[in-house]
């Protein structure tokens, strides 16, 4: 165990947050976030990492951006449905920067990065529409990111968020994959899964030499 663990000294002061971002394209300044959605973390007193708030928008097209039919056709996203009650980009990122700093504080953390699969992809498209929408307190480290895609090559031998999540015997539906929301909640899982199997193992804290301290 570890008495009264605290996230902050996991990962030297920063706040890790899942996100998944679906969009109409590969071009964060010309093509538009569609579905945007978080996860914050928490961890519990014996050192576990675990999910913890979730906030997911579907977001309208900024003015005169690109959409990609074959981006469109992969996502199965209608940004013309009424049903989508999507709102603004500003609207969604104002409301999920909001939670982050207050986890931020909370936690005692000094800045939020995210984690992402394949993070640079969506790390890039938030900043983009953060700037975009003239936001001047953007949370988030502005290049930092823990890329699951990475750590999950490391662990698993896998890179494919779904073959990732089937070497760790997390449950995987291809039907509801590439939803933002769905995306997100498998990635901050096996986050979480990564983080505390090296908990588990022994790895962290991590264990002081004490041949060091004899010299």
């Amino acid at each position: 165990m570890v008495p009264n663990a605290k996230l902050c000294e996991r990962f030297r002061g920063f706040y890790p947050v899942v996100i998944d971002i679906e969009t109409s394209g590969f071009d964060p300044q010309q093509n538009a976030i569609l579905e945007i959605a978080a996860i914050t973390l928490k961890m519990d007193e014996d050192g576990f990492l675990l999910p913890d708030q979730t906030l997911q928008f579907n977001v309208n097209p900024f003015e005169n951006a690109i959409l990609e039919p074959t981006a469109l056709a992969f996502n199965g996203i209608d940004p013309d449905n009424p049903l989508r009650d999507a709102v603004d980009e500003k609207v969604a990122l104002e409301a999920i920067f909001k939670v982050v700093r207050t986890s931020i504080k909370e936690n005692e953390c000094t800045r939020a990065v995210i984690v992402a699969h394949n993070a640079h992809f969506d790390h890039r498209f938030l900043m983009a529409a953060s700037e975009r929408a003239g936001i001047k307190r953007n949370p988030f480290h502005p290049f930092a990111t823990f890329d699951t895609a990475s750590l999950c090559g490391l662990v698993f031998g896998q890179t494919v968020l779904a073959k990732a999540c089937e070497a760790a015997q997390i449950p995987f539906d291809h039907k509801q994959a590439h939803s933002a929301l769905y995306d997100t909640e498998k990635t901050a899982i096996l986050f979480c899964e990564i983080v505390n199997r090296f908990r588990r193992l022994g790895g962290w804290p991590l264990a002081v030499d004490e041949s060091e301290n004899e010299e």
